[in-house]
């Protein structure tokens, strides 16, 4: 949830993403998964098009089109067995700079959030948004409860006190998902922004890193790659069609489940059916909040999402990996293209593989 509410939080507030339908549909799968799977496998956000998202501004309906095509060309890599080919030859040294730059992105937006309140003492300010970032540092709460949660419901709290008419809103009401196919504009315009820069974190954080992992934690019943590409593939190609937020697996969400103790399908299948329960009755006001969320908690949040994202980048130890890293990341923030500095990133890091030239070691 450390990351799942951030993004989607930040997404329904500010893309115009359907929270109660991203909820129902994450809840939904988590159950699968975990019934599919037997392990605390997570259902999380595909990172790259949350971070293009936040900072581009990308609508709603693109959003959707970018994790309705990843899941498609996912689906054909796996199917055609590609997957494999692309594993031993994608420079990780460019994938880790693309992380780094969107990390970086994701968290100069929260700044940008919380410095547009421009107050210190609000409810909304400057003194709520260091309290947030205490609470996200404290290790009392980093090893009890995840930080996202206690700033979620602080968010929660402060938006009523702010906003006293949304307590009328709230109540149970039946919030089912509704058809919400993107346009063919859409899908192009998600092309380059956004479906580039995931696809590569898909296949080698939701498939091949997952699939490492699983057999590591758990030795008896590791998850296959294809099974994973499947799974990931399948929840978008359903779920995009009615609103639910960009999907996948990842090595991080497998990492946390199991370090709160998680170790079997069992914990996914509660979360998995709190998310169901919340986002049908509790669909409607949870949007209206979510819109009135304070925008310094809100920034916290990101930055705090955009660092963990960032910090990825540090298993490249050797001086020409961490070139290509810092080229990559330079070239995605400087040329303000996210496919295209990738796109550069991976010829530089081919380059270096094949000995074209060297990054002297200092």
């Amino acid at each position: 949830m450390g990351t799942f509410l951030p993004l989607l939080v930040a997404m329904s507030a500010q893309n115009g993403l359907d929270f109660a339908s991203a909820l129902f549909f994450a809840g939904v799968f988590n159950v699968v998964t975990a019934l599919a799977f037997g392990i605390p496998m997570a259902v999380q956000p595909m990172k790259a098009i949350a971070a293009v998202a936040l900072a581009e501004g990308l609508t709603a309906p693109q959003i959707l089109a970018a994790g309705i095509s990843v899941s498609a060309l996912l689906l054909v890599l796996s199917l055609t067995g590609l997957v494999d080919w692309i594993q031993r030859n994608l420079p990780k040294s460019a994938i880790r700079g693309l992380q780094l730059a969107l990390g970086l992105s994701l968290a100069i937006r929260g700044l940008e959030s919380i410095t547009s309140t421009h107050a210190w003492f609000a409810l909304d300010g400057y003194l709520p948004a260091l309290l947030a970032a205490f609470v996200c540092c404290a290790p009392i709460v980093t090893r009890r409860v995840p930080a996202a949660l206690v700033i979620f419901g602080a968010g929660i709290v402060l938006a009523l006190v702010r906003k006293p008419e949304l307590v009328h809103a709230l109540g149970l009401g039946l919030h089912l998902p509704a058809f919400a196919a993107p346009s063919m504009q859409d899908f192009e315009s998600a092309l380059p922004k956004a479906v580039l820069p995931q696809l590569p974190l898909t296949l080698l954080n939701s498939v091949i890193a997952v699939c490492a992992l699983s057999a590591d934690l758990f030795p008896d019943k590791p998850a296959a790659p294809k099974r994973v590409a499947l799974s990931v593939a399948a929840m978008n190609l359903v779920a995009g069609w009615f609103g639910g937020m960009p999907m996948c697996h990842g090595s991080g969400g497998l990492a946390g489940q199991v370090r709160f103790g998680a170790r079997t399908g069992g914990s996914i299948l509660i979360l998995g059916a709190a998310k169901i329960l919340c986002g049908l009755f509790l669909g409607a006001s949870l949007i209206a909040l979510c819109a009135a969320f304070p925008a310094s908690l809100l920034g916290v949040m990101l930055v705090i999402s955009g660092v963990e994202l960032a910090l990825v980048a540090r298993d490249q130890h050797s001086r020409a990996d961490a070139f290509v890293v810092v080229a990559t990341a330079a070239a995605c923030i400087g040329l303000g293209h996210i496919g295209l500095g990738l796109l550069l990133g991976l010829v530089l890091g081919g380059l270096l593989r094949l000995g074209w030239f060297r990054a002297e070691e200092g």
